[in-house]
């Protein structure tokens, strides 16, 4: 595989004319021009993520303040674990989306990347105000940095990681191509039992503040999950030649991994003892999920079962949904802006 090479951020002599753009390996100016885009499809996400724009401090907690302490010894543990490994999460999308930029080529992506790095950090401040509300801060310290001291949550980390730092070291275009895939797998499997979490919370009436935070992030992160999964089909439309049968098979392990990880991660921080949720459902819909995944790129379905959405979990899909949600007049206003212009939903 061909390395690559970091594009110089002044280049007059980059092309000008949009039928030159690509993906990687381009030659950018890195003029932001609005009016002449290669990928088409950016200017509806660009508009979408910017009418998401939302605040964390709008959402009141004070019913969760009282809620947290009423919480059962379980509810409690998956609470802090879930949140603890969402806040990593978060902090490393911050961290890594500005090092794929550096080799993205085609300048209006750039120009979603930097939008998404803007809404990873509003996640992070969303789960510290969180936990600023509801714990002390000896509370809030030891849930943070609980993905250090848990060895479940180290090795869910470590996965993700470890193919991040692994493109600091090796700048060809495979690797990249394997990061884009743990962004995908990242935005697209790796938070769902976690939001799932959440909102079953809050249909049992508990922590109805939290849940609505995690509404608002859930749907920043169904706006990443569209941009990688275009930016994967964008490239093999281009560099078809990037996805030989070994490397699809690759990405196909990666994906199994992820979705293994995340049931694994859901029977272990959810499990039989949170009521409304079981082992078999969280089982059963993350790897629904994965059929999703997979087929969004074209390769069909990632395991024979599970093609449908498991019966009974419907609420997931409404609880996520924030235009659905009834709010007061400042959390109204970043639902309304999402109205103006929607993606179409296919994944």
């Amino acid at each position: 595989m061909s390395d690559l090479k970091k594009k110089p951020l002044f280049n007059p002599q980059g092309d000008t004319e949009v039928r030159l753009r690509r993906m990687i390996g381009g030659n950018t100016t890195n003029l932001n021009d609005f009016n002449n885009m290669r990928y088409s499809w950016v200017s509806d996400w660009y508009r979408q993520a910017m009418n998401n724009f939302w605040i964390p401090e709008e959402i009141n907690l004070n019913q969760d303040v009282k809620d947290y302490r009423r919480l059962t010894e379980a509810e409690r543990t998956a609470y802090d674990k879930i949140l603890s490994f969402l806040v990593f999460l978060d902090s490393i999308q911050t961290a890594n989306l500005p090092h794929i930029g550096e080799y993205i080529t085609a300048n209006e992506i750039n120009l979603c990347l930097s939008i998404q790095s803007f809404q990873e950090c509003v996640h992070s401040q969303s789960y510290s105000y969180m936990l600023d509300s509801i714990c002390s801060p000896t509370e809030r310290n030891d849930i943070l940095y609980q993905w250090q001291t848990d060895p479940h949550l180290l090795r869910r980390n470590t996965f993700i990681g470890d193919l991040y730092n692994e493109f600091q070291l090796k700048k060809d275009a495979h690797t990249l191509l394997k990061v884009m895939m743990a962004n995908y797998i990242l935005e697209g499997v790796y938070f769902y039992s976690g939001f799932m979490f959440f909102y079953n919370l809050a249909r049992n009436g508990k922590m109805p503040g939290s849940a609505q935070e995690i509404r608002y992030i859930n749907r920043d992160e169904n706006t990443h999950l569209w941009l990688f999964r275009k930016i994967l089909l964008e490239l093999q439309k281009e560099q078809p030649e990037l996805f030989n049968q070994e490397t699809i098979e690759m990405l196909k392990e990666m994906l199994i991994e992820g979705v293994n990880q995340e049931i694994a991660w859901g029977c272990y921080v959810i499990g039989d003892k949170i009521p409304g949720l079981t082992q078999q459902l969280v089982t059963d819909y993350i790897r629904y999920l994965g059929n999703l995944r997979w087929s969004g790129l074209g390769y069909g379905s990632l395991f024979e079962d599970n093609q449908q959405e498991p019966a009974g979990m419907e609420w997931v899909g409404q609880y996520s949904n924030a235009n659905m949600v009834k709010t007061d007049f400042f959390e109204a206003k970043s639902t309304a802006y999402a109205k103006s212009t929607a993606l179409v939903d296919d994944l």
